[in-house]
């Protein structure tokens, strides 16, 4: 006899995961990726050159520009917020860290949506667990409760979230757009007005976050499945065309803005038919997805009837929408890993449905592999921080030496201690999982997301200074700066949006293009634009003085010339 639902949960296994613990968790996840860093090349650092321009009204809101030169990204909404935030900021707070602060609250409100949109989605009857003949299935509100805890803990877990989240990007604000607006329509049964305003401020957002496409998708595809609910709660027909009515207003006026804007860009690039290609994208999926992925082909496999069978239910249709759009613009745009960040809420909500179908087997294969793997990984790092610190073991530290030339370590007790106490919460962890207590659905997903911010917050702590060293453009600004000597301006040709804004946080120069014959004494180039250069000056007038090169990146080449006379030709 085929089961209305694979999910059967006794009362007992739905136990509220504590509140503090889960709220120390998210803390220490969303905190250390935003404090105490410097602006990461080249999309953090390019975003933040916009803001500060826009914060010292060098460029116009509406239009931002950096030396003449758009964003990558059409957006316009996180630069509005870090310009924002940088304007209102006292003087004591430095810029780039108060450009972040928006970024901070994107992230906290994409964690809370997230939760929200599965606790929402395992409301429905048809994401219940089967009744008992004589009682003792999960309680409704215990059950949903207990799923978002779960799918909370898969989204943390996921080693694709960790370093888009915390850069003060586009993306980030899509993600939380996309979460915001997961959580409108999964609510939009239970609740209006709320859900109302977080689909108005998800759409738009992501709207003016440079994703007007995904916007217009996620928005009509969201409200044709619940135009198709067939479930007493979703409301009668003529509630059913009035909410349709007005996404579809409300989509008719994004498109006009998004045209009005400007913000309606082709960015269709189909991968290369070629192995290579296929194989980079193949991996891109597994291990930026993991472990949500394999949990949600699970869901799919054990709920394949709801899909199969009518019209598929909304705790199943709805994350298939918002993950499968971001997936499929992940395999047709260049920013594959960004357009790939937005499904994972929706994933995450997807593995949840998994938990209360897996056998003990698969959950213990779970917990040994988390507790390997990301044991594994702080073990490593903890080596390789100690080396750095006493040179034993050796090979660690010459292989730092090597791959980055000129980094000096040193030692912070703050960060020693908080790693240490990272260290011993993961011991306690591993501890209370292993001890014999009653089960809880969320279990199995305590390990992956307590190891992927034990991991994470290592690297803030300990590797900081040396990320910051090889992932941050203030070494080769310091070294340019040596070379240039007293100076206000440069004149620059070839250089990324992200060595501009570099130049000018880093080395507080004015960047101007090359040729504008300003009387720049110093000219920089990118190395792979040589080939254009003298179409934009005369090279008889400059004289080269310095080829750098940032000490962790071989492919990352500035040359330096100095005019010849002062007065520009």
């Amino acid at each position: 006899m085929t089961q209305p639902t694979p999910a059967i949960v006794t009362q007992g296994a739905v136990r509220r995961l504590p509140r503090m613990p889960l709220l120390l968790l998210c803390v220490a996840y969303v905190l250390p990726g935003f404090l105490g860093r410097q602006p990461w090349k080249s999309a953090d650092m390019s975003a933040y050159g916009y803001m500060a321009e826009l914060a010292r009204g060098g460029t116009q809101w509406l239009s931002p520009q950096m030396m003449g030169l758009p964003p990558e990204v059409d957006a316009l909404l996180p630069y509005w917020l870090g310009a924002w935030a940088m304007q209102w900021a006292p003087p004591w707070i430095a810029s780039d860290f108060a450009a972040r602060i928006p970024f901070v609250l994107l992230l906290t409100l994409t964690l809370v949506a997230s939760w929200y949109a599965s606790y929402y989605l395992a409301r429905n009857p048809q994401a219940q667990p089967v009744a008992f003949a004589f009682g003792g299935e999960a309680q409704p509100t215990d059950y949903a409760r207990a799923m978002a805890d779960g799918s909370l803990l898969a989204l943390i877990a996921c080693l694709g979230l960790a370093q888009l989240s915390h850069e003060t990007t586009p993306a980030l604000a899509q993600l939380c757009f996309t979460a915001l607006t997961f959580f409108a329509f999964t609510a939009l049964p239970y609740r209006r007005l709320i859900p109302a305003l977080c689909a108005v401020l998800g759409l738009t957002g992501l709207t003016l976050s440079g994703a007007p496409v995904i916007s217009a998708l996620l928005g009509s595809g969201s409200i044709l499945i619940y135009l198709l609910d067939r479930s007493p709660e979703s409301g009668s027909q003529r509630t059913k065309l009035w909410w349709a009515a007005g996404v579809a207003v409300l989509g008719g006026l994004l498109d006009l803005m998004a045209s009005g804007l400007n913000l309606w860009q082709w960015r269709i690039e189909l991968p290369e038919a070629s192995w290579a290609e296929w194989r980079s994208m193949g991996r891109l999926l597994l291990w930026f997805t993991w472990p949500a992925w394999p949990l949600a082909l699970w869901t799919l496999w054990r709920w394949r009837h709801q899909l199969i069978q009518g019209a598929p239910s909304r705790h199943l249709s709805l994350p298939l929408l918002f993950s499968g759009v971001p997936v499929a613009a992940t395999l047709s745009t260049a920013s594959a890993d960004r357009s790939l960040l937005l499904a994972l809420p929706a994933l995450a909500a997807l593995a949840a449905f998994a938990l209360p179908t897996l056998k003990r087997s698969v959950a213990a294969l779970i917990d040994w592999f988390t507790l390997l793997f990301f044991s594994g990984c702080a073990l490593i790092i903890w080596v390789i921080w100690i080396a750095l610190q006493t040179g034993v073991p050796s090979q660690p530290a010459a292989n730092v030496a090597r791959l980055a030339p000129g980094f000096e370590h040193s030692f912070s007790l703050f960060a020693f201690l908080i790693a240490i106490a990272a260290t011993l919460a993961w011991a306690w962890l591993v501890k209370w999982r292993v001890g014999r207590h009653r089960a809880a659905i969320w279990k199995s997903l305590v390990l992956p997301a307590g190891g992927a911010v034990l991991c994470f917050l290592l690297l803030m702590t300990l590797w900081l200074p040396l990320l910051d060293f090889a992932r941050s453009y203030a070494p080769l600004v310091q070294r340019t700066m040596i070379v240039l000597g007293p100076t206000d301006c440069v004149d620059v040709h070839g250089l990324s949006r992200g060595h501009i804004a570099a130049l000018r946080f880093h080395g507080k120069l004015l960047a101007r293009p090359a040729g504008s014959n300003l009387g720049c004494l110093w000219l920089i180039v990118d190395k792979d634009s040589l080939a254009t250069l003298p179409a934009s000056v005369n090279l008889s007038q400059w004289s080269l003085q310095s080829n750098m090169r940032h000490p962790s990146d071989r492919d990352e080449d500035l040359l330096i010339y100095k005019r010849k006379s002062a007065t520009p030709g």
